[in-house]
């Protein structure tokens, strides 16, 4: 197998290409098209917007969406607007990212340990992606999860939204998912034990999406650790509802328990 198509490279490729949701490529492509007055000079990315950050990730952070007019312009993740900004300079603050803003896909910026993805990846209208649209997404993440397993230790999830639809991912991905769901709050931690067997499932696929992920290495996966956190919008980061510390400190927490080396 070519290894652009193998592993988390293949698996961004064939997610940039989706088409499956009618309503999100009219949306993206549309703002894709007239932009944003301040970008009117940018090519926008208007596609599906992979996840980012490194194969060998410990710590994954789960948002929502990308924004109209910064992961679907720029094509990464979190990356062109404030929520985004508010992230990486808490990334960057604690150690784990080389740089404490994120502008463009090709502004250096490295991530440290950490891989950032989202349940829901185009843009949706309002911010505001439809439990349709997002089940159908959901086979994303599930995969994407099987080919982290080997060494992924915790997971940051943003928001109620993010919580919800990341729940259902875990299971389908392995990892035994209480019953009931554990509730979302912030700073909340649930431990899911490790997963009892190394397959993600063919179900696990979009139809017309390829190849499911191959099984993961000999050593087997292992309990993972969510943590919640409120959502970096701009309601919530301009409210104070969440302060750039309270942020820090859950990122501290989770990378710990995840074994990377942060700043105090």
């Amino acid at each position: 197998m070519d290894s652009s198509t193998a592993g988390l490279p293949g698996l961004d490729q064939r997610i940039a290409g989706c088409r499956a949701c009618p309503r999100l490529v009219d949306w993206r492509e549309e703002v894709a098209r007239t932009k944003r007055a301040a970008f009117a000079d940018w090519t926008y990315w208007g596609r599906p917007v992979p996840g980012f950050g490194p194969p060998d990730a410990r710590l994954l952070i789960v948002g929502l969406a990308p924004a109209a007019h910064g992961g679907n312009r720029t094509g990464r993740m979190f990356t062109g607007d404030r929520s985004g900004d508010v992230l990486y300079e808490a990334l960057y603050d604690v150690g784990l990212a080389s740089r404490p803003t994120s502008v463009a896909a090709d502004d250096g910026l490295e991530l440290y340990g950490v891989r950032i993805t989202s349940p829901v990846h185009c843009a949706p209208p309002a911010n505001k992606p439809t439990p349709g649209e997002r089940d159908t997404c959901r086979p994303w993440l599930v995969q994407e999860l099987g080919l982290l397993r080997p060494t992924l230790r915790t997971v940051v999830v943003l928001g109620a939204f993010g919580w919800q639809a990341a729940l259902p991912a875990f299971a389908e991905a392995g990892w035994p998912v209480p019953r009931p769901r554990p509730a979302f709050a912030h700073g909340a931690q649930v431990r899911l034990a490790a997963p009892a067997d190394a397959a993600v499932p063919a179900s696990a696929v979009p139809a017309g999406a390829g190849a499911p992920a191959r099984p993961e290495p000999p050593g087997g996966p292992s309990a993972l650790d969510l943590f919640g956190c409120f959502h970096v919008s701009q309601r919530n980061t301009f409210t104070g509802r969440l302060t750039p510390e309270m942020l820090r400190q859950v990122l501290r927490r989770a990378a710990r328990t995840a074994g990377l080396t942060v700043r105090k």
